[in-house]
């Protein structure tokens, strides 16, 4: 049996760490990091040689191209995020949040990405309310996902219930890593997936919030258990209104690191495409870039991304038809259309707009805060 217990204590925070051990988990990560980034990008390597020595390259290699760049690309986000999280410079926002709830709406924004990988999501939801910051909950719940994601066979269990004593919420996340048949084999059980870069940002993040966290392997079945220390029934009282926010103002984008969320540009004109990309490049966001309404279908089909801005000149049936589909498996999903002529902007739900706008002559002053205000406004 592998086990790791992380934050025993009452106020749980980053494990003290002498120099020596904090240098030797940072070399770790670095070496991590390039054995994840190497691998993918030198099968795509040698991809690239044998299209120059043939000049050509079919449909399902050059799919397999784009899945290991984009592989190498998620490994240097995640290494991004890890090193927002540990700088400590993050000012969290704390609300009570609905814990259920939350990862509900996750689970539900996910949907077609699980469905495409042949998992199934069996989720145990009972009610309980939590203070954290909405963003870092937000990322928290999406990377424990990605983690399972690359790890489970066929079947992730998610709960949410309360802890006996003391009266914590918690969530329990449960898969089976390895095949029944592999079980008794005599093989041993190694971790070195579990022990990926993800599981890493799953440590950090919960550090972050300061969550205790505890991941056992028995029989090849992976538990991992958050407990939220600041459970509403007990958490509320002596809170000042300093430490808990009851909105989610524009003026905190700094404290809300939406960092890695992930946004598709839909725009028919490759000059407009550029400015919407180098507009919003600063805020750390996983951006993809397609040409028309038909390829951003085509790219959703598989998986939702967090955000989408569409050029208004591609408004029509299609993205009607589009945005109805989405709407109907993830009600709030954010849509910002980029108008044609002006510098005047807006917030979706102001004056009756179903998604936000923003005049193409303010992308660049305007865009960035209408994209953290929907994607906020989506947790």
């Amino acid at each position: 049996m592998d086990m790791s217990e992380i934050n025993r204590g009452p106020a749980p925070s980053q494990p003290a760490a002498t120099p020596d051990a904090e240098g030797d988990r940072w070399r770790d990560l670095v070496n991590t990091v390039g054995t994840e980034i190497a691998v993918p990008l030198t099968a795509a390597l040698e991809r690239i040689h044998a299209l120059t020595s043939t000049g050509r390259i079919d449909r399902a290699g050059l799919r397999a191209l784009r899945e290991e760049v984009e592989a190498a690309r998620q490994v240097g986000m995640t290494a991004q995020q890890l090193t927002r999280f540990a700088s400590k410079r993050l000012r969290q926002s704390h609300e009570r949040l609905t814990l259920a709830e939350t990862l509900r709406s996750v689970l539900r924004h996910r949907a077609r990405e699980t469905e495409a990988r042949g998992i199934t999501l069996r989720p145990t939801l009972k009610p309980a309310d939590v203070i954290v910051d909405a963003s870092l909950l937000f990322s928290l719940l999406n990377t424990v996902l990605d983690w399972a994601l690359l790890n489970a066979r066929s079947e992730i269990d998610f709960a949410v219930d309360m802890k006996a004593w003391p009266a914590h919420a918690r969530i329990t996340c449960r898969f089976a890593h390895r095949p029944a048949d592999e079980l008794d084999d005599g093989a041993p059980a190694g971790t070195p997936q579990l022990d990926s870069l993800v599981w890493r940002l799953v440590e950090q993040t919960a550090w972050t919030m300061g969550l205790p966290l505890t991941r056992s392997v028995t029989h090849g079945e992976v538990r991992l258990t958050i407990e939220f220390p600041r459970t509403a029934n007990d958490a509320m009282e002596g809170m000042t209104t300093v430490e808990l926010d009851q909105g989610f103002p524009l003026s905190s984008s700094n404290s809300r690191p939406l960092a890695g969320s992930h946004v598709l540009v839909v725009a028919s004109r490759r000059e407009m495409r550029v400015r919407i990309r180098d507009a919003i490049r600063h805020m750390g966001l996983i951006v993809d870039l397609v040409s028309s309404v038909d390829e951003a279908c085509g790219f959703c089909r598989d998986g939702l991304p967090h955000a989408i801005v569409v050029e208004g000149i591609l408004h029509g049936e299609r993205l009607r038809q589009l945005r109805a589909e989405i709407g109907a498996e993830v009600p709030e999903f954010p849509f910002i259309e980029i108008i044609e002529e002006g510098s005047t902007f807006a917030m979706s739900g102001f004056g009756g707009s179903e998604m936000g706008r923003v005049g193409r002559d303010a992308i660049e002053s305007a865009l960035p805060s209408v994209l953290m205000f929907e994607l906020s406004r989506a947790l």
